[in-house]
């Protein structure tokens, strides 16, 4: 259960920071407008979420290449 809410935590922390990286400019100029364009982008209202998953995806790739190689690492030693 603690790995689940790690994860679930680095996938929301993920969806933030791509939201205000990506967006900050209409944010401080225009953000009502912004939300109610949402609906119009190019998946609908679900962009941000299979924006940030395919992004959480290849952070997870990542992360897992370095614990393998870790534990390869430690096991040559």
């Amino acid at each position: 259960m603690k790995v689940i809410k790690q994860e679930v935590a680095i996938y929301l922390f993920l969806l933030l920071f791509l939201c205000i990286w990506m967006h900050a400019k209409a944010l401080l100029h225009h953000p009502i407008e912004h939300f109610e364009a949402i609906g119009r982008a190019p998946f609908g209202g679900l962009h941000p979420f299979l924006y940030t998953f395919i992004v959480y995806i290849m952070i997870l790739i990542v992360r897992l290449f370095i614990k393998l190689v870790q534990r390869f690492a430690q096991k040559g030693a």
